[in-house]
Protein backbone atom coordinates (compact mmCIF):
# COMPACT_ATOMS: atom_id res chain seq x y z
CA UNK A 1 0.00 0.00 0.00
CA UNK A 2 2.88 2.86 0.79
CA UNK A 3 4.71 1.59 -2.57
CA UNK A 4 1.19 2.54 -4.80
CA UNK A 5 0.80 5.76 -2.69
CA UNK A 6 4.70 6.48 -3.02
CA UNK A 7 4.29 5.46 -7.09
CA UNK A 8 0.41 7.76 -7.32
CA UNK A 9 2.37 10.47 -5.57
CA UNK A 10 5.40 10.53 -8.01
CA UNK A 11 2.96 10.45 -10.73
CA UNK A 12 0.83 13.65 -9.47
CA UNK A 13 4.44 15.34 -9.54
CA UNK A 14 5.51 14.82 -12.72
CA UNK A 15 2.22 15.32 -14.15
CA UNK A 16 2.56 18.99 -12.57
CA UNK A 17 6.25 19.52 -14.28
CA UNK A 18 5.05 18.18 -17.67
CA UNK A 19 1.60 18.69 -18.04
CA UNK A 20 -0.29 16.55 -20.72
CA UNK A 21 -0.71 18.03 -24.23
CA UNK A 22 -4.40 17.60 -25.31
CA UNK A 23 -6.78 19.46 -27.71
CA UNK A 24 -9.51 22.01 -25.51
CA UNK A 25 -12.15 19.80 -23.99
CA UNK A 26 -15.22 19.02 -26.20
CA UNK A 27 -14.40 20.37 -29.60
CA UNK A 28 -14.35 23.63 -28.29
CA UNK A 29 -11.69 26.06 -29.69
CA UNK A 30 -8.76 28.07 -27.75
CA UNK A 31 -8.20 31.28 -28.57
CA UNK A 32 -6.87 34.64 -27.87
CA UNK A 33 -7.05 38.04 -29.67
CA UNK A 34 -5.15 41.50 -28.19
CA UNK A 35 -5.14 44.74 -29.24
CA UNK A 36 -3.25 47.94 -27.89
CA UNK A 37 -4.68 51.24 -27.39
CA UNK A 38 -1.60 53.48 -26.60
CA UNK A 39 0.75 51.98 -24.77
CA UNK A 40 -2.23 49.66 -23.08
CA UNK A 41 -1.92 46.32 -24.01
CA UNK A 42 -5.53 44.10 -23.88
CA UNK A 43 -5.66 40.24 -24.21
CA UNK A 44 -8.52 38.28 -24.67
CA UNK A 45 -8.12 34.72 -23.91
CA UNK A 46 -11.01 32.22 -24.13
CA UNK A 47 -12.50 29.17 -25.37
CA UNK A 48 -15.01 28.83 -28.28
CA UNK A 49 -17.76 27.02 -28.44
CA UNK A 50 -19.55 26.07 -31.69
CA UNK A 51 -23.12 26.73 -32.14
CA UNK A 52 -23.19 23.12 -34.18
CA UNK A 53 -26.97 23.19 -35.24
CA UNK A 54 -29.10 24.79 -32.47
CA UNK A 55 -29.94 28.10 -34.26
CA UNK A 56 -32.61 30.14 -32.16
CA UNK A 57 -31.28 27.37 -29.59
CA UNK A 58 -28.43 29.21 -27.79
CA UNK A 59 -30.01 32.50 -25.61
CA UNK A 60 -31.76 31.84 -22.56
CA UNK A 61 -31.24 28.18 -23.06
CA UNK A 62 -28.77 26.19 -20.78
CA UNK A 63 -26.75 26.79 -23.20
CA UNK A 64 -26.21 30.32 -22.47
CA UNK A 65 -28.45 30.93 -19.66
CA UNK A 66 -29.83 34.25 -18.45
CA UNK A 67 -29.34 36.11 -14.97
CA UNK A 68 -27.76 33.86 -12.50
CA UNK A 69 -28.76 30.41 -12.02
CA UNK A 70 -27.63 27.32 -10.08
CA UNK A 71 -25.99 25.41 -12.24
CA UNK A 72 -25.49 22.50 -9.75
CA UNK A 73 -21.64 22.37 -9.52
CA UNK A 74 -19.04 24.07 -7.55
CA UNK A 75 -19.59 26.67 -4.69
CA UNK A 76 -22.36 29.12 -6.66
CA UNK A 77 -25.90 28.80 -6.39
CA UNK A 78 -26.16 32.46 -8.48
CA UNK A 79 -23.80 32.09 -11.54
CA UNK A 80 -24.04 34.54 -14.77
CA UNK A 81 -23.00 32.72 -17.91
CA UNK A 82 -19.20 32.01 -18.41
CA UNK A 83 -18.92 34.06 -21.75
CA UNK A 84 -17.30 31.27 -23.71
CA UNK A 85 -16.43 27.77 -22.57
CA UNK A 86 -14.30 25.70 -20.57
CA UNK A 87 -12.14 27.40 -18.03
CA UNK A 88 -12.58 31.05 -17.47
CA UNK A 89 -12.62 33.63 -20.01
CA UNK A 90 -10.06 36.03 -19.54
CA UNK A 91 -9.14 39.57 -20.15
CA UNK A 92 -6.17 41.32 -19.17
CA UNK A 93 -5.39 45.20 -19.83
CA UNK A 94 -1.81 46.32 -18.50
CA UNK A 95 -2.50 49.47 -17.38
CA UNK A 96 -5.93 50.89 -15.94
CA UNK A 97 -8.46 51.55 -18.33
CA UNK A 98 -12.20 53.00 -18.71
CA UNK A 99 -14.77 50.52 -19.56
CA UNK A 100 -18.04 52.30 -20.73
CA UNK A 101 -16.43 54.89 -19.03
CA UNK A 102 -15.94 53.12 -15.35
CA UNK A 103 -12.52 52.91 -14.32
CA UNK A 104 -11.21 49.33 -13.94
CA UNK A 105 -7.85 49.30 -12.56
CA UNK A 106 -4.78 46.84 -14.87
CA UNK A 107 -4.54 43.25 -14.07
CA UNK A 108 -6.03 40.05 -15.28
CA UNK A 109 -10.08 39.37 -14.79
CA UNK A 110 -12.06 36.59 -15.27
CA UNK A 111 -15.13 37.66 -17.48
CA UNK A 112 -18.60 36.67 -17.51
CA UNK A 113 -21.91 37.94 -18.57
CA UNK A 114 -25.66 37.88 -16.90
CA UNK A 115 -27.36 37.52 -20.03
CA UNK A 116 -30.69 39.51 -20.47
CA UNK A 117 -32.76 40.01 -23.75
CA UNK A 118 -32.55 43.41 -24.81
CA UNK A 119 -29.53 44.19 -22.49
CA UNK A 120 -26.53 42.27 -20.04
CA UNK A 121 -24.14 42.47 -17.46
CA UNK A 122 -20.34 42.52 -17.71
CA UNK A 123 -19.02 41.31 -14.90
CA UNK A 124 -15.31 41.48 -14.25
CA UNK A 125 -13.99 39.31 -11.78
CA UNK A 126 -10.63 39.29 -9.77
CA UNK A 127 -10.33 35.94 -10.00
CA UNK A 128 -9.34 34.96 -13.27
CA UNK A 129 -8.38 30.04 -12.63
CA UNK A 130 -11.59 29.00 -12.21
CA UNK A 131 -13.82 26.94 -14.35
CA UNK A 132 -16.59 27.99 -15.78
CA UNK A 133 -18.41 29.81 -13.58
CA UNK A 134 -19.62 27.02 -11.07
CA UNK A 135 -17.38 29.27 -8.85
CA UNK A 136 -18.23 32.87 -9.07
CA UNK A 137 -18.63 34.69 -6.25
CA UNK A 138 -20.13 38.46 -6.66
CA UNK A 139 -17.68 39.30 -3.47
CA UNK A 140 -14.98 39.08 -6.02
CA UNK A 141 -16.80 41.77 -8.96
CA UNK A 142 -13.91 44.56 -9.29
CA UNK A 143 -16.68 45.83 -12.15
CA UNK A 144 -20.08 45.58 -13.45
CA UNK A 145 -21.39 47.26 -16.48
CA UNK A 146 -24.63 47.13 -18.41
CA UNK A 147 -24.42 47.14 -22.14
CA UNK A 148 -27.20 47.01 -25.03
CA UNK A 149 -27.20 43.23 -27.03
CA UNK A 150 -27.01 43.58 -30.88
CA UNK A 151 -28.82 41.03 -33.62
CA UNK A 152 -26.72 40.09 -35.70
CA UNK A 153 -27.82 39.76 -39.45
CA UNK A 154 -25.43 36.32 -40.47
CA UNK A 155 -24.83 33.69 -37.95
CA UNK A 156 -21.35 33.28 -36.29
CA UNK A 157 -21.11 29.39 -35.91
CA UNK A 158 -18.13 29.86 -33.73
CA UNK A 159 -18.28 32.41 -30.93
CA UNK A 160 -15.64 35.22 -31.19
CA UNK A 161 -14.14 37.79 -29.63
CA UNK A 162 -12.75 40.98 -31.77
CA UNK A 163 -11.60 44.76 -31.60
CA UNK A 164 -13.63 47.26 -33.96
CA UNK A 165 -14.13 50.71 -34.26
CA UNK A 166 -10.49 51.38 -32.97
CA UNK A 167 -9.90 55.21 -32.67
CA UNK A 168 -6.41 56.37 -30.82
CA UNK A 169 -7.84 55.90 -27.32
CA UNK A 170 -10.64 53.62 -27.95
CA UNK A 171 -11.60 50.38 -28.90
CA UNK A 172 -14.71 48.49 -28.92
CA UNK A 173 -14.69 44.66 -28.11
CA UNK A 174 -17.46 42.80 -29.24
CA UNK A 175 -18.25 39.09 -28.01
CA UNK A 176 -20.36 37.77 -31.22
CA UNK A 177 -21.96 34.53 -31.30
CA UNK A 178 -25.08 32.60 -33.28
CA UNK A 179 -27.01 35.95 -34.50
CA UNK A 180 -25.91 38.74 -31.32
CA UNK A 181 -23.47 40.45 -30.39
CA UNK A 182 -22.52 42.33 -26.91
CA UNK A 183 -20.15 45.24 -27.45
CA UNK A 184 -18.52 47.44 -24.70
CA UNK A 185 -16.24 50.31 -25.28
CA UNK A 186 -12.64 50.65 -23.54
CA UNK A 187 -10.78 53.71 -23.23
CA UNK A 188 -7.83 54.51 -22.14
CA UNK A 189 -5.99 58.06 -20.86
CA UNK A 190 -3.67 57.51 -23.71
CA UNK A 191 -1.88 60.75 -23.23
CA UNK A 192 -1.53 60.72 -19.33
CA UNK A 193 0.01 57.67 -19.63
CA UNK A 194 2.61 57.56 -21.87
CA UNK A 195 3.69 60.94 -19.79
CA UNK A 196 3.74 58.47 -16.86
CA UNK A 197 5.80 55.56 -19.08
CA UNK A 198 8.01 58.34 -19.96
CA UNK A 199 9.07 59.59 -16.46
CA UNK A 200 9.07 56.20 -15.54
CA UNK A 201 11.69 54.95 -18.17
CA UNK A 202 13.68 58.69 -17.67
CA UNK A 203 14.43 58.03 -14.20
CA UNK A 204 18.00 56.47 -15.33
CA UNK A 205 21.04 57.14 -17.31
CA UNK A 206 19.54 57.27 -21.12
CA UNK A 207 21.03 58.26 -24.65
CA UNK A 208 19.86 61.68 -26.16
CA UNK A 209 18.19 59.80 -28.31
CA UNK A 210 15.57 58.42 -25.70
CA UNK A 211 14.94 61.50 -24.76
CA UNK A 212 14.22 62.91 -28.21
CA UNK A 213 11.73 60.68 -29.15
CA UNK A 214 10.08 61.64 -25.81
CA UNK A 215 10.11 65.23 -26.95
CA UNK A 216 9.29 64.29 -30.52
CA UNK A 217 5.75 62.57 -29.21
CA UNK A 218 5.23 65.10 -27.06
CA UNK A 219 5.28 67.51 -30.38
CA UNK A 220 3.18 65.61 -32.57
CA UNK A 221 0.29 65.36 -29.73
CA UNK A 222 0.55 68.88 -28.49
CA UNK A 223 0.89 67.76 -24.97
CA UNK A 224 3.23 68.24 -21.94
CA UNK A 225 5.64 70.67 -24.48
CA UNK A 226 7.35 72.17 -20.61
CA UNK A 227 7.91 68.83 -19.74
CA UNK A 228 9.52 67.55 -23.88
CA UNK A 229 11.72 70.65 -23.24
CA UNK A 230 13.09 69.87 -20.00
CA UNK A 231 13.48 66.13 -21.67
CA UNK A 232 15.18 67.14 -24.46
CA UNK A 233 18.02 70.08 -22.26
CA UNK A 234 18.34 66.83 -20.51
CA UNK A 235 19.58 64.79 -23.57
CA UNK A 236 21.54 67.14 -24.67
CA UNK A 237 23.53 68.43 -21.01
CA UNK A 238 22.99 65.51 -18.60
CA UNK A 239 26.37 64.27 -17.55
CA UNK A 240 26.78 61.24 -18.19
CA UNK A 241 25.36 60.81 -21.79
CA UNK A 242 24.05 63.79 -23.06
CA UNK A 243 25.04 65.28 -26.01
CA UNK A 244 25.23 68.39 -28.42
CA UNK A 245 24.37 67.44 -31.65
CA UNK A 246 22.79 68.57 -34.83
CA UNK A 247 20.50 65.87 -34.10
CA UNK A 248 19.56 66.93 -30.35
CA UNK A 249 19.47 70.68 -31.16
CA UNK A 250 17.11 69.56 -33.52
CA UNK A 251 14.91 67.81 -31.65
CA UNK A 252 15.11 71.60 -28.86
CA UNK A 253 13.97 73.70 -31.56
CA UNK A 254 11.85 71.46 -32.97
CA UNK A 255 9.75 71.62 -29.52
CA UNK A 256 10.52 75.50 -29.37
CA UNK A 257 8.92 75.79 -32.88
CA UNK A 258 5.46 73.99 -31.49
CA UNK A 259 5.02 76.05 -28.54
CA UNK A 260 5.38 79.45 -30.74
CA UNK A 261 9.17 80.41 -29.20
CA UNK A 262 10.27 80.67 -32.58
CA UNK A 263 13.13 83.16 -32.02
CA UNK A 264 14.71 81.05 -30.01
CA UNK A 265 14.55 78.05 -32.14
CA UNK A 266 16.46 79.68 -34.74
CA UNK A 267 18.73 80.51 -32.16
CA UNK A 268 19.12 76.70 -31.69
CA UNK A 269 19.37 75.72 -34.94
CA UNK A 270 21.80 78.76 -36.06
CA UNK A 271 24.31 76.93 -33.33
CA UNK A 272 23.13 73.21 -34.93
CA UNK A 273 23.50 74.07 -38.41
CA UNK A 274 27.50 73.43 -38.65
CA UNK A 275 27.02 70.10 -36.42
CA UNK A 276 24.88 68.51 -39.25
CA UNK A 277 25.53 66.55 -42.43
CA UNK A 278 24.47 68.35 -45.90
CA UNK A 279 21.48 65.80 -45.48
CA UNK A 280 20.30 66.86 -41.87
CA UNK A 281 20.62 70.52 -43.27
CA UNK A 282 18.63 70.34 -46.36
CA UNK A 283 15.98 67.99 -44.09
CA UNK A 284 15.91 71.43 -41.91
CA UNK A 285 15.62 74.05 -44.70
CA UNK A 286 12.51 71.29 -46.36
CA UNK A 287 11.09 71.94 -43.31
CA UNK A 288 11.29 75.71 -43.18
CA UNK A 289 9.71 75.24 -46.31
CA UNK A 290 6.88 73.31 -45.12
CA UNK A 291 6.48 76.31 -42.02
CA UNK A 292 6.39 78.94 -45.19
CA UNK A 293 9.18 80.45 -43.43
CA UNK A 294 10.99 80.69 -47.53
CA UNK A 295 13.50 83.20 -46.82
CA UNK A 296 14.69 81.80 -43.81
CA UNK A 297 15.09 78.41 -45.84
CA UNK A 298 17.13 80.41 -48.45
CA UNK A 299 19.69 81.01 -45.91
CA UNK A 300 20.07 77.62 -44.33
CA UNK A 301 19.82 76.35 -48.24
CA UNK A 302 22.71 79.09 -49.31
CA UNK A 303 24.98 77.39 -46.27
CA UNK A 304 24.41 74.15 -46.94
CA UNK A 305 25.40 74.74 -50.65
CA UNK A 306 28.34 77.01 -50.02
CA UNK A 307 30.06 74.36 -47.50
CA UNK A 308 29.03 71.42 -50.17
CA UNK A 309 29.15 72.91 -53.41
CA UNK A 310 29.40 68.85 -55.48
CA UNK A 311 26.27 67.78 -53.45
CA UNK A 312 23.17 66.61 -54.97
CA UNK A 313 21.17 67.72 -51.92
CA UNK A 314 22.92 71.39 -52.12
CA UNK A 315 21.83 72.01 -55.78
CA UNK A 316 18.45 71.03 -55.78
CA UNK A 317 18.34 72.86 -51.91
CA UNK A 318 18.40 75.93 -53.52
CA UNK A 319 15.74 75.42 -56.24
CA UNK A 320 13.40 74.46 -53.84
CA UNK A 321 14.67 77.82 -51.66
CA UNK A 322 13.99 80.20 -55.04
CA UNK A 323 10.67 77.97 -55.95
CA UNK A 324 9.54 78.81 -52.39
CA UNK A 325 10.03 82.51 -52.79
CA UNK A 326 8.13 82.11 -56.31
CA UNK A 327 11.37 82.67 -58.18
CA UNK A 328 10.88 80.02 -60.39
CA UNK A 329 13.26 81.39 -63.46
CA UNK A 330 15.95 81.41 -60.15
CA UNK A 331 15.06 77.88 -58.97
CA UNK A 332 15.26 76.25 -62.81
CA UNK A 333 19.58 76.04 -63.72
CA UNK A 334 20.01 74.99 -59.76
CA UNK A 335 17.59 72.24 -60.83
CA UNK A 336 19.25 71.06 -63.47
CA UNK A 337 22.54 71.15 -62.59
CA UNK A 338 21.05 68.95 -59.57
CA UNK A 339 19.94 66.66 -62.33
CA UNK A 340 23.31 66.16 -63.73
CA UNK A 341 24.43 65.10 -59.93
CA UNK A 342 21.41 62.97 -59.70
CA UNK A 343 22.68 59.88 -58.03
CA UNK A 344 20.24 57.66 -59.55
CA UNK A 345 16.98 57.44 -61.68
CA UNK A 346 14.84 57.54 -59.31
CA UNK A 347 16.16 61.26 -58.49
CA UNK A 348 16.10 61.72 -61.82
CA UNK A 349 12.56 61.23 -63.15
CA UNK A 350 11.82 63.26 -59.76
CA UNK A 351 14.13 66.35 -60.38
CA UNK A 352 12.93 66.20 -64.20
CA UNK A 353 9.13 66.61 -62.73
CA UNK A 354 10.41 69.37 -60.88
CA UNK A 355 11.99 71.26 -63.62
CA UNK A 356 8.65 70.61 -65.64
CA UNK A 357 6.35 72.43 -63.01
CA UNK A 358 9.16 75.49 -62.79
CA UNK A 359 8.71 75.60 -66.24
CA UNK A 360 5.04 76.02 -65.85
CA UNK A 361 5.58 78.82 -63.04
CA UNK A 362 4.57 76.39 -60.50
CA UNK A 363 5.87 75.56 -57.05
CA UNK A 364 7.55 72.39 -56.46
CA UNK A 365 7.62 72.09 -52.61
Amino acid sequence: MVLIMLMFASFSSLGQIMPLTIEPYGGNKKARVAEQIGIVQIEVSYNRPGVKGREGKIWNTPVAHYGFVDLGHGTSYAAPWRAGANENTTISFSRPVKVEGKDLPAGKYGFFISLGEQESTLIFSKVNNSWGSFYYDETEDALRVNVKNQTLDNNVEWLKYEFINQGDSTATIAMSWEKRMIPFTVSVERKKLQIEAFKSDLRTTRNYTDFADAAYWCVRNNYALDQALAWIDRGINFRVMGEKNFRSLFAKATVLSKMNRNDEAKKVMMEALPMGTVTDVHAYGKQLLVQHDAQEALKVFKTNYEKYPESYFTHVGMGRAYSGLAEYKKAIPYMKSGLAKAPDATAKANIEGMIKKLEEGKDIN
